[in-house]
């Protein structure tokens, strides 16, 4: 991912939702990578007592956390991202020290942000910050969440393209009175899958750090591009249904899912774990239910015969950033431990 930005001449500000760790951030300081993207306030004190300084927080202000951002922005570089006239106003009321402003963009996905063509609202909110001299416009920033419900890779190409044609649009018509502002976007599949960013600043993708399930079937990586996998204890084999049972359930996995071609439920891939790590997803093999600590897997007879209680059996999350957050740690191929921002806060 730093290649191609590199190569596109974009700024790679890696997200940190993903895997929320100061000693995988340091993989990416040690490749040259000194600008993240972080989705609270929280997340964001905690990169910077790792040493993080030029961090933007990708979530609207929460304007009850105005003096959490102020003790923060004394110590780091720090970009707030606004959406209306009133949170600007918060900041203007609450803060003392110097943040840099990112509008937020809705240029597709409907989730939040202003609306790519409200040209009006975005001179309100620039106008607004422009009355105090502790804000400075830096940009517009969007994420194209909409990626997600293209069903082939070139619809994901589409999306990018639309995106930053909107975004340029906007950036244009509004540089009379914010001046030069820049451009960053930040989906993985986009960002995966795309090699056209001209005109972009910044690209923010979080989830290609492991990838996961739901990657895979966009089309964003392949199964052996999915970096994690959940462990689990198999409790039980029941020959007769062709399910195994192991103790990895909707608090270690979420409930997200995806659906098989024959329309049932799929919370998971499975594969086999050795010392080496794991293989290819098993045929026919998926998490077809979960409970709060179960997870029932749909096996065929090949694997049902040659599994036992206490044996362990991979799992490739279908959204391994929740997975992340739940398991709240990782252990690596060689058994060492990896620190997680639940195991701090």
């Amino acid at each position: 991912m730093l290649a191609k930005a590199t190569a596109s001449g974009v700024r790679l500000r890696p997200h940190f939702k993903t895997h929320q760790s100061i000693d995988i951030g340091r993989w990416f300081a040690q490749v040259g990578v000194d600008t993240i993207a972080v989705s609270s306030v929280t997340m964001a004190a905690y990169f910077s007592s790792g040493g993080w300084r030029d961090i933007t927080i990708a979530f609207p202000v929460n304007v009850r956390e105005i003096k959490r951002i102020d003790l923060l922005a004394e110590v780091t570089s720090l970009g707030c991202l606004v959406e209306s006239v009133q949170a600007v106003l918060a900041l203007n009321a609450g803060l003392s020290r110097d943040v840099d402003i990112w509008l937020k963009v809705d240029a597709g996905y409907g989730r939040t942000g202003v609306s790519w063509d409200d040209t009006d609202s975005f001179d309100r909110i620039i106008a607004e910050v422009k009355k105090n001299p502790r804000l400075t416009a830096r940009g517009l920033l969007t994420h194209a969440g909409h990626s997600y419900a293209a069903s082939t890779t070139d619809g994901i190409v589409a999306v990018n393209a639309q995106t930053i044609t909107r975004m340029i649009k906007l950036r244009d018509r509004l540089a009379p009175m914010a001046g030069d502002l820049e451009i960053s976007i930040g989906d993985t599949p986009c960002c995966s899958v795309a090699n056209d960013f001209d005109g972009v600043d910044e690209m923010r993708p979080g989830n290609f750090v492991f990838y996961d399930v739901m990657q895979s079937a966009l089309g964003s990586c392949t199964h052996a591009q999915i970096a994690v996998a959940l462990a689990c204890p198999v409790v039980a084999v029941h020959e007769k249904r062709n399910e195994i049972v192991v103790h990895g359930g909707a608090i270690h996995l979420s409930k997200e899912h995806l659906f098989n071609a024959d329309g049932s439920r799929m919370f998971g891939r499975v594969v086999t774990m050795d010392d080496g790590g794991w293989g290819p997803p098993v045929d026919g093999a998926y998490v077809g239910s979960l409970s709060q600590e179960h997870g029932v897997i749909s096996a065929p007879r090949d694997l049902i015969d040659k599994i036992e209680i206490g044996d362990l059996l991979g799992v490739l999350p279908v959204h391994s950033c929740l997975t992340a957050n739940l398991m709240g740690g990782y252990t690596t191929l060689d058994g060492d431990l990896i620190d997680h921002m639940s195991c701090s806060t």
